[in-house]
């Protein structure tokens, strides 16, 4: 197992692209009102209400878990999601979380006019659809005409990839880059960043969530592992802590499993 000083040099390395530190700086509302209001572009949006790592069950009681639901003034819900790896079908997966919130915040009874709107914001290390552009808003249209349908959800897809000079571009290098600030146009991501990577009580806070998910995948794993065998787990477990970012060297000393294998998986 790697010890207390690797596993504070790990923590001072992630950036809020990173799962971990994603998931602490968006228990900030401020934070989440910033980055929205970049995104969205409106200077004036307001979060009413920030929930990260927020649980939401479907009716076979499959879970999902978003990295930040907001609420804001304006009544829209938003799911704001990080990936850094491109290992899945994620174009699914925003189909998949904008129904299952739909569903969760509609209450029963609801005359479908007033369901209510729902943006999934999808934040990556990668260009989703490889075209070079930071921004990708994607919407309904009649292919025979054109039209664009308003059924109340929306998807945009954000990547840190392509910097085309744009105020939304200069927010991701604060994202990804380990020693990037930019406290002019981004006092508050700037800020709590700074907290998490440079402040003793911040490298803590982190720590501790970091150990929580170490409990939780050996729980998880123990149990799996009577029934599947432990090199099978080893594996369930290293697709775990990659799916969150870690990084492979620390998935291979924490597994046992060699790097060759944690970064094929």
């Amino acid at each position: 197992m790697p010890t207390k000083k690797e596993f504070e040099e790990y923590i001072r390395g992630l950036n809020p692209i990173d799962d971990l530190m994603f998931r602490k700086m968006a228990e900030h509302k401020a934070f989440c009102e910033e980055i929205l209001r970049v995104i969205l572009e409106d200077d004036k949006l307001i979060v009413t209400e920030n929930i990260p790592q927020c649980e939401i069950k479907n009716l076979q009681g499959r879970s999902i878990i978003m990295d930040a639901k907001c609420v804001t003034g304006d009544g829209r819900h938003i799911n704001i999601e990080v990936q850094k790896a491109d290992n899945d079908n994620h174009l699914k997966r925003v189909r998949y979380n904008g129904s299952i919130l739909t569903t969760n915040i509609t209450e029963t009874g609801t005359k479908f006019e007033f369901v209510p709107d729902v943006c999934i914001i999808f934040i990556s290390a990668f260009d989703m659809f490889k075209k070079g552009l930071p921004l990708y808003h994607v919407k309904k249209i009649v292919l025979e005409t054109g039209q664009i349908v308003k059924d109340g959800l929306s998807e945009i897809y954000a990547n840190a990839l392509i910097d085309n000079g744009s105020k939304f571009s200069k927010l991701m290098k604060v994202f990804t880059e380990n020693d990037t600030y930019n406290t002019d146009e981004f006092p508050v991501t700037s800020e709590i960043k700074a907290g998490f990577k440079k402040d003793e009580g911040g490298v803590m806070k982190m720590d501790e969530t970091l150990q929580k998910w170490m409990r939780e995948s050996e729980e998880i794993g123990e149990k799996r592992g009577e029934k599947r065998g432990a090199k099978n787990e080893k594996f369930k477990i290293a697709g775990d802590l990659k799916k969150r970012g870690f990084k492979n060297e620390l998935i291979a000393e924490i597994t046992g499993l060699s790097e060759k294998v944690v970064t094929a998986l």
